[in-house]
C-alpha cells in the first residue's frame, strides 16, 4: 500500500448548530495529486484549514506527513490561500525570497531561489516591480512561487486557478506536473472540473460536508457510463420508450441511407449492453453503437448538483470563505 502523505478519519467540523464538515474520510497518496472537488460551501477550503491545524476539528482524527500537526512539519508543506495576500510594497523576488526565509532557507539561499523561479516562469523582468504593480494573474504567479520556494514534499493549494486566464492556467497545469514528477504530492481544491480531469491521478467529490465520491476517473466513469451514441434507422420516439433511456439528443439529420445518429442517456442503474440486447430483441437495426464514458464534469453534477447552491443554513463568513 502506497505511503501515506495525508490521512482525515471521521472528520467532523461544526460550527454551532451548522456542520461544515461531516464525517469525512479520505487518504492522499505520497506522489500523486489529489483534486478535492466540490461546489461553493462544500467545506473544501475548511477540510484544507483543518489539514493544516489552522482550525480544530470538531470530531476525528487528521494526520500529514506522519505527524498529527501539521505545525510541527510546516516546513515541509507549501499552502497557497484561496485569499491571496503579498505585501503591496514589497518587490517580487522579495516577496517569494522572504516566505522562502519563513520556511527555513537562509537568506541568500532564498534570495537564488526567488531569481531562478522568476526566471525558469518568465517573470525576470518583473523581478524588481512592487507587488502593487503587478496585474492579478502575475501577483497570483509570484505568490505561487513562493509556495514552492523552499521544495516542499506537500503542496496545498486552495483554488489555484481561480482569476488566471487561460494561458497562466495551462502555466499551472504544466507547473503541477512538475511538481509531481519531482515527487511531491499536491493536493488542490477546485470546482473547475476541466482541470481536475486533465491533472488528477484521484479526486475527492465532496458536497454539504459529506464525501460523494473519491477514487480515479476511470473508476468513477465505471459508475457513471451511462451515455451512448447510436446511429439507426428507428425513429426517435420509439428509441425514448425503451427501458433506461431518460434523455436523448438527435447528433445530426438522417443520412441518404435514412438514418440518424443520436446521443442517449441512459438511467444510472442502466446498463448500456442491456439496452443493446433489448434494442436487438426489439429489431431495432443499429449500423453505430458506442458506448461513451461521462466526463467529470457529468459525474460532478450527478453526485453534487443538488448542492450547488449553498445552504441556507450555512454561516454567511464558512460561504465566502469556501
Amino acid at each position: 500500500m502506497p505511503e501515506k502523505a495525508v490521512s482525515l478519519d471521521s472528520v467532523t467540523k461544526r460550527y454551532g448548530a451548522f456542520t461544515a464538515v461531516d464525517n469525512l474520510s479520505f487518504d492522499v497518496a505520497k506522489g500523486e495529486i489529489y483534486g478535492f472537488l466540490g461546489p461553493n460551501g462544500a467545506g473544501k477550503t475548511t477540510t484544507l484549514r483543518m489539514m493544516l491545524d489552522i482550525i480544530q476539528p470538531s470530531a476525528g482524527a487528521v494526520t500529514v506527513l506522519g505527524s498529527s500537526s501539521a505545525i510541527a512539519v510546516r516546513r515541509r508543506i507549501g499552502y497557497l490561500p484561496e485569499e491571496r495576500g503579498l505585501y503591496r510594497k514589497m518587490k517580487a523576488v522579495d516577496s517569494i525570497a522572504y516566505f522562502s526565509q519563513l520556511r527555513g532557507l537562509p537568506r541568500a539561499a532564498a534570495k537564488a531561489r526567488a531569481y531562478q523561479l522568476l526566471e525558469q516562469f518568465g517573470l525576470e523582468k518583473f523581478a524588481k516591480s512592487k507587488n502593487e504593480a503587478l496585474s492579478k494573474g502575475m501577483a497570483q504567479k509570484v505568490q505561487l512561487l513562493a509556495t514552492i520556494a523552499h521544495e516542499p514534499e506537500l503542496l496545498i493549494l486552495d483554488e489555484p486557478f481561480s482569476g488566471l486566464d487561460p494561458i497562466n492556467q495551462q502555466t499551472l497545469e504544466d507547473l503541477i506536473r512538475e511538481q509531481r514528477r519531482n515527487g511531491r504530492t499536491i493536493i488542490f481544491s477546485t470546482h473547475v472540473m476541466q482541470h481536475a480531469e486533465r491533472l488528477c491521478d484521484r479526486f475527492l467529490i465532496i458536497a454539504d460536508g459529506k464525501k460523494r465520491f473519491e477514487g480515479t476517473l476511470a473508476q468513477a466513469r465505471e459508475n457513471f457510463a451511462r451515455r451512448i451514441h447510436v446511429r439507426t434507422k428507428t425513429h426517435a420516439a420509439a428509441l425514448e420508450k425503451m427501458p433506461g433511456v431518460v434523455a436523448l439528443r438527435v447528433e445530426n439529420n438522417p443520412s441518404t441511407g435514412g438514418e440518424s445518429s443520436f446521443e442517449i442517456e441512459l438511467a444510472n442503474e442502466a446498463d448500456p449492453q442491456a439496452f443493446l440486447k433489448e434494442a436487438v430483441n426489439a429489431g431495432v437495426e443499429l449500423s453505430r453503437f458506442e458506448q461513451a464514458g461521462a466526463n467529470l464534469h457529468d459525474i460532478f453534477v450527478a453526485l453534487a448538483g443538488d448542492a450547488a447552491a449553498p445552504s441556507e443554513t450555512s454561516p454567511p463568513a464558512l460561504e465566502a470563505a469556501e
